[in-house]
């Protein structure tokens, strides 16, 4: 049973952001930090990418492990109650974030799944990152 009451619940729910989460925005200032220029959420490809690199044909999107049931992660855990109704909505999302990773593949486009969890150890996330790009473009030079 929810220890909230409906409204409660979801004027909680309504704060949850889609965009600029605490997640998102440390694997943006990483990237920045690391000497990598890109963009935001590009409407025109599937999904709505959280940082797009055009000439790279690279996307990354940084995954709430709840909202996209990462496997094995403790983050992962489906609420008891209502749990039928948690179950499809994930099962929607999960379902959707294939047809998306399809689509890019298909569109020639290369993407990494950065899971919220994966953005507390900087070093591992950093080597991801550099793995998944390459070298940035211009490291050390003042007129990037």
């Amino acid at each position: 049973m929810d220890r909230l009451t409906p409204e409660r619940r979801s004027r909680n729910m309504a704060r949850i952001g889609s965009r600029d989460t605490a997640p998102e925005m440390a694997v943006r200032q990483l990237l920045h930090r690391l000497g990598y220029r890109y963009r935001l959420y590009a409407s025109y490809l599937p999904g709505r990418p959280d940082v797009v690199f055009t000439k790279r044909r690279r996307v990354v999107f940084v995954h709430g492990c709840y909202w996209h049931r990462h496997a094995g992660c403790r983050y992962a855990f489906t609420p008891k109650a209502h749990a039928d109704f948690w179950l499809k909505k994930f099962a929607v999302n999960v379902d959707r974030d294939a047809r998306v990773s399809r689509e890019l593949a298909q569109s020639d486009w290369r993407a990494l799944i950065i899971w919220s969890c994966e953005t507390r150890d900087v070093n591992e996330l950093s080597a991801k990152l550099i793995h998944f790009l390459g070298a940035p473009r211009c490291q050390g030079e003042s007129s990037c």
